[in-house]
């Protein structure tokens, strides 16, 4: 598969709620993620895993999401995917994010990840 089609069944599998099908399929076991805006950074499948984990547990009802674009650059094994979601947290505060993520892969997995968005009531990346 070329990594475009990775990136646009990674998306279709979140999707349809399949988010940690998804990331156990396309994440490599040494991925790195990086939260651009805040300078977080996680080494490794596990911390990514308990990352994911934490959002979903902060997320009361989710309303919507989706992709807004995908693009690839084959020859360099780079994705960037612009996409959407909007929330409900547990606190009662509602969200509607928007951010891209920009994926180098190997061996069709996510190597590297890094997230850019914006902060509510701040400036973002």
């Amino acid at each position: 598969m070329s990594y475009l089609e990775n990136a646009k069944q990674l998306q279709q599998m979140m999707g349809q709620g399949q988010m940690m099908e998804a990331f156990e399929k396309f994440y490599h076991n040494d991925v790195k993620v990086t939260e651009v805006p805040t300078g977080e950074v996680r080494q490794g499948k596990e911390a990514q895993r308990k990352a994911i984990e934490g959002w979903q547990g902060m997320v009361k009802e989710m309303h919507g999401g989706g992709c807004d674009s995908i693009c690839s650059d084959e020859e360099n094994g780079v994705t960037t995917i612009e996409s959407w979601v909007d929330v409900t947290f547990q606190d009662g505060n509602k969200l509607k994010m928007s951010e891209v993520a920009v994926q180098k892969w190997q061996d069709d997995q996510i190597i590297d990840e890094k997230f850019y968005y914006s902060m509510p009531g701040g400036n973002g990346a």
